[in-house]
């Protein structure tokens, strides 16, 4: 069997983050957990994804603190998945990807699910980099300073 990469300890922020929430199923566990989702099953039935391919991404985000394992909120003997701080920080990730999604792989008109804000029911504004001082940034703005280190 070939043994995946890991980038837990690259330098590179992104490369981290992917390793930890990088592959498909890890990022739907996620976007489900935001849309309510707490138990094992709500996964599954959502998701569609083997049992076992479920248990092993669940153990994953737990492990990685992007969720937390807690006793069932209706004092049942089963487990409930909730989101940490760590994996609440990923609301702006999985909006992110969301708006791109829109953007580039639905047809004008084709209907799909949208995100609305609760108190105001409507539509999100599309997310924007900005500077500092508040300006709008495209890549052409910005550059990365890598960190060079003796090996």
């Amino acid at each position: 069997m070939v043994s995946r990469t890991r980038f837990d300890d690259s330098e590179c922020p992104v490369a981290r983050s992917v390793d930890a929430i990088g592959d498909w199923w890890s990022l739907l566990i996620v976007r489900d957990a935001f849309d309510g989702s707490r138990r094992f099953g709500e996964f599954q039935r959502s998701l569609g994804v083997a049992k076992n391919i479920l248990t092993a991404r669940l153990r994953a985000l737990v492990a990685g603190g992007v969720l937390a394992s807690v006793p069932a909120s209706d004092g049942s003997a089963y487990r409930e998945y909730v989101l940490t701080p760590k994996g609440k920080a990923l609301f702006p990730v999985i909006v992110a990807l969301r708006q791109w999604g829109e953007q580039n792989f639905f047809a004008p008109g084709e209907p799909h699910s949208q995100l609305v804000d609760r108190r105001h029911g409507q539509r999100l504004r599309p997310l924007e980099v900005l500077s500092r001082d508040g300006r709008r940034l495209d890549p052409d703005d910005t550059t990365v300073h890598k960190i060079t280190t003796a090996r």
